[in-house]
């Protein structure tokens, strides 16, 4: 059901999302688990655009985790490829639709070219106001927060911050995330019920919505379902 102008009086700033479901998608059709990511690839295409139409301004997507360089090489080859190729092909679409492009995690870890073309298609879109796509890449919330703790030791012991400062908020400041909103909704797709070591700091308070939904087949109107269910919570963070 299309979500009404009643559903869209709240709609959640910052949306975070884990994409999972792409392999069982294949499996299920009998093909490899490379076309499951490619088919997850053109959904991450539809939920963007979606989410910029309904006016989320960041929206940040767990797209390869730190822990995904345990599978088989050949699938991971294959996702950097896809990766690489997604930013080169979509640049230009995202830049159309006025969509600014960032990515969190220990970007390091990617291959050279990935690197490259991340570092080019985050150039060519730093210009555009609209929605803010954080892509999640080589990403675990316990690493994060582990070089946030090296980020503030190395601080205290530059003279630039006194230990005694630290609180919630200085160390916000020293994770990946520090330039943006923690997340008012997480979406899980595929009916999992767990964090997968995504966004563990940020969380905090965040609205979960889980759906069967595997990711390849997640559409508009299942953003909209999300964004409905977020619409009717009293979000209290702590208080009565």
């Amino acid at each position: 059901m299309p979500a009404t102008a009643e559903d869209l009086k709240n709609i959640p700033r910052h949306i975070a999302i884990i994409m999972d479901g792409n392999g069982r998608w294949a499996k299920e059709r009998g093909l490899p688990r490379t076309e499951g990511h490619r088919q997850g690839a053109e959904t991450v295409r539809r939920v963007t655009q979606a989410c910029g139409d309904l006016g989320v301004e960041f929206l940040t997507l767990y797209a390869f985790s730190a822990e995904n360089w345990k599978r088989p090489k050949r699938e991971v080859d294959a996702l950097m490829k896809l990766l690489e190729q997604f930013l080169r092909i979509k640049t230009p679409e995202m830049h159309e639709q006025n969509i600014r492009l960032q990515a969190i995690g220990r970007l390091h870890d990617l291959p050279e070219s990935c690197q490259q073309q991340l570092h080019r298609s985050i150039e060519s879109l730093s210009q555009n106001t609209g929605l803010t796509l954080i892509l999640a890449l080589s990403y675990g919330g316990r690493e994060e927060i582990i070089d946030g703790v090296k980020s503030l030791i190395e601080s205290v012991e530059r003279g630039h911050l006194d230990k005694g400062m630290i609180d919630t908020e200085v160390f916000s400041k020293h994770l990946y995330t520090r330039y943006y909103p923690d997340p008012d909704l997480l979406i899980r797709t595929s009916g999992e019920m767990r964090l997968s070591n995504f966004l563990l700091w940020q969380l905090s308070y965040t609205e979960f919505y889980i759906t069967d939904r595997l990711w390849p087949d997640f559409a508009k109107e299942d953003l909209e379902d999300a964004v409905r269910a977020f619409g009717r919570r009293h979000r209290r963070f702590g208080a009565l």
